[in-house]
C-alpha cells in the first residue's frame, strides 16, 4: 500500500472514530436514562466526522461517500442549534461552518470537467456506484426524517425509525466497502451495529411503556 493511501485510510479511520464516539457515548447516555437521548456532543462530533469524511471521500475519488455527507451536513448544524449550541460556538468558527460546504462546491464547479472525471473515472462500476449511492442515500435520509420528526415535535430527537433507517443504509454500504475493499467503510459501518440495534431496542420499549401509561 502506498503511503499517500495509508494518509488517506488515516484520515477515513479518524473520521469514523468520531462517528463510533458520538455513537457510543449516545447509547451509554440512554442507557442511563432508560430511553433514546439525543445529546449535544452527538451532534458536533457528527458536524466534525462529516467534513473529515467528505475530505476522505474526495482523495479517495468516491462520489458515492461525499452525497452520503451533503444530505446531513446541516441537518447537523439544525440540531446543535436546536439545543441551543449554536450561538456558544465563536462567529468565526460558524462562518466557516456553514460557508465550507458552499465553498466547496464552487471550486468543484470552478474544474467541473476534471473534477466529475475524478469522481466518474470508470474504476467503480456504474451498477455498484449506484448501489453504494443508495447505501449512502438511505444511511443519510434517517436525518432527513429525524429533522422533520424533531421539527414537528419541537425538540431534538432520535425516533425509532431512524435506527430502522440507519441498520438497512449501514448494511448497504457495508457491502459497497467489501466491493471497493474500503476498511474505512467496512469497519466504520459494522462499529454501528450493536448501537443501532440498542437503540431501537430502546426506542420500541419506551413507545410501548408510554402507550401502557395512557
Amino acid at each position: 500500500m502506498e503511503v499517500e493511501h495509508i494518509w488517506y485510510f488515516g484520515l477515513g479511520f479518524l473520521a469514523q472514530g468520531l462517528f463510533s464516539a458520538r455513537m457510543l457515548i449516545q447509547w451509554v447516555m440512554s442507557e442511563k436514562s432508560g430511553k433514546v437521548v439525543s445529546p449535544m456532543i452527538y451532534w458536533q462530533l457528527s458536524l466534525l466526522a462529516s467534513f473529515l469524511l467528505s475530505v476522505y471521500g474526495w482523495l479517495r475519488g468516491d462520489f458515492a461517500i461525499i452525497l452520503g455527507q451533503l444530505f446531513s451536513y446541516y441537518i447537523y448544524v439544525w440540531n446543535i442549534n436546536a439545543q441551543d449550541g449554536w450561538k456558544k460556538i465563536y462567529l468565526p468558527v460558524r462562518i466557516i461552518i456553514l460557508l465550507t460546504p458552499i465553498v466547496a462546491f464552487g471550486m468543484f464547479a470552478f474544474r467541473l470537467e476534471a473534477n466529475i472525471g475524478k469522481l466518474f473515472d470508470g474504476n467503480i462500476p456504474l451498477l455498484w456506484l449506484a448501489f453504494g449511492s443508495l447505501g449512502q442515500i438511505i444511511f443519510s435520509f434517517r436525518f432527513i426524517y429525524q429533522w422533520w420528526y424533531s421539527r414537528s415535535k419541537g425538540e431534538s430527537l432520535l425516533p425509532a425509525n431512524f435506527w430502522i433507517l440507519s441498520l438497512i443504509g449501514s448494511s448497504c454500504i457495508i457491502i459497497y466497502g467489501i466491493f471497493r475493499k474500503d476498511p474505512v467503510l467496512i469497519i466504520g459501518q459494522s462499529v454501528g451495529f450493536f448501537t443501532y440495534s440498542r437503540n431501537l431496542y430502546l426506542a420500541n420499549k419506551k413507545q410501548h411503556e408510554d402507550i401502557s401509561n395512557r
